[in-house]
């Protein structure tokens, strides 16, 4: 670093930042807009980036009740992935991942993707078998994905418990080595200050208290700062999908859960990849500021809390143990939630409401931040011409009244 450098850096530390230029605006909500999308979490952010973007769209809207990213996308543990099974997950998964191999330069905001690759472990033939016919159907997608051996698991993760008399053997994983993590934040702050760019009125501590209709179709949000007139709205909220559903009239075949996580305190590298294990229950990953980020399943009651229980816990932690034995020593830093919104069939919904007008992208479950430019991309697409894009054309509400259901259930893994 020059000199002048660290002169600029010891000034605007002791400046306490005053003076920067503010990365988006801060407006307050025009009368009417041409599309209003509720919710500023990674997938709205990226919908009204996209609309501007890619349709000319930039009479937009974003409203969001708190501060941005402040929901799943602060409180999720950064996994990247496309390896699902079925070719309709497959193609958005995969779509997704390929605009995060490019977001940094897109953005021009550097988003910290790191593909350090995702490991899937097997602990029983039943495990095994589902692997590889997930990984033969990857391949037959065009997605990169390959079966390790329990001494190339070993290889790959050498910290890892490979005993065979350990209660849950390895025998083999799947791996993508294009899979891995980004920042979750930087996320966030890149499709917003992007955006904005294009004329996106980013709009924060805006509560949503209804949808207003007119013979079935949308005029309007009404909100803690006044009436919002516009013809289309997006709801983009995640784990309260189905409130805002309430509120336009309809029910969402949907149900939140809290999905918690924990980091552990900073060491060294040790760990260059993401593991996950089903029948073990955990995730994990390591930030670059050293903690183990641990991940487990969702809290088995209903909620809308973003806080944790002791439980879930005690036995992502036993699990954490029993694959990695050296982390028994480490301690627990600060542990969260999110909440998450579920679908019966572990896929989403993103398309049209029976409100006219309305439209909504939600029941992402435990997987939405790998998804986040794909769903926007594409919920982009839906919003500007008023039908779906082929990537997501089968995620209808009305999948479950003709059952014609995806089920990612298996490819979900232990929650991601």
């Amino acid at each position: 670093m020059g000199k002048y450098s660290i002169i600029s850096l010891i000034r605007n530390a002791l400046a306490y930042h005053e003076g920067w230029e503010k990365a988006w605006r801060s407006p307050e909500p025009q009368n009417e807009y041409d599309v209003v999308i509720i919710g500023g979490g990674g997938h709205g952010l990226a919908t009204a980036f996209y609309l501007a973007k890619e349709h000319g769209v930039n009479n937009v809207a974003v409203i969001e009740k708190s501060w941005l990213g402040g929901g799943n996308t602060g409180r999720n543990t950064t996994i990247i992935r496309s390896n699902y099974l079925w070719d309709e997950s497959a193609g958005i998964y995969e779509k997704s991942l390929q605009l995060y191999e490019g977001l940094s330069q897109e953005l021009n905001f550097n988003i910290m993707l790191s593909q350090r690759g995702v490991l899937n472990l097997a602990h029983n033939l039943h495990d095994l078998r589902e692997l590889e016919r997930r990984v033969n159907a990857n391949i037959l997608n065009g997605i990169d994905s390959e079966i390790l051996n329990t001494q190339e698991v070993k290889n790959f993760v050498p910290i890892i418990n490979t005993d065979p008399n350990s209660r849950y053997p390895i025998l083999g994983a799947s791996l993508q080595r294009r899979g891995g993590t980004a920042r979750h934040d930087a996320v966030a702050w890149g499709f917003a200050r992007s955006a904005d760019k294009l004329g996106v009125d980013i709009i924060q501590q805006c509560e949503v208290t209804g949808i207003k209709q007119r013979r079935g179709r949308v005029i309007g949000v009404e909100t803690t700062r006044g009436l919002i007139k516009t013809k289309k709205v997006g709801i983009v909220v995640a784990g309260h999908s189905s409130e805002l559903a309430r509120m336009a009239g309809f029910r969402l075949p949907v149900n939140s859960y809290t999905l918690q996580a924990l980091v552990t305190e900073p060491v060294k590298p040790v760990l260059d990849t993401v593991v996950m294990s089903n029948a073990v229950h955990v995730y994990v990953s390591q930030s670059d500021k050293g903690e183990l980020v641990i991940g487990a399943g969702i809290d088995g009651a209903h909620s809308y809390s973003q806080r944790g229980s002791l439980h879930v816990i005690e036995g992502q932690l036993g699990a954490l143990c029993e694959l990695f034995p050296i982390t028994s020593r480490l301690r627990m830093m600060r542990q969260w939630g999110g909440t998450v919104d579920t679908c019966p069939d572990a896929s989403p919904i993103i398309g049209k409401t029976p409100v006219d007008g309305l439209f909504i992208n939600c029941g992402w479950g435990t997987g939405g931040f790998k998804a986040t430019p794909g769903s926007g991309w594409v919920f982009a697409h839906t919003l500007a011409t008023g039908e779906p894009h082929a990537l997501n054309a089968a995620f209808t509400l009305d999948r479950f009244t003709s059952g014609l259901l995806i089920d990612e259930h298996g490819a979900a893994a232990v929650a991601h």
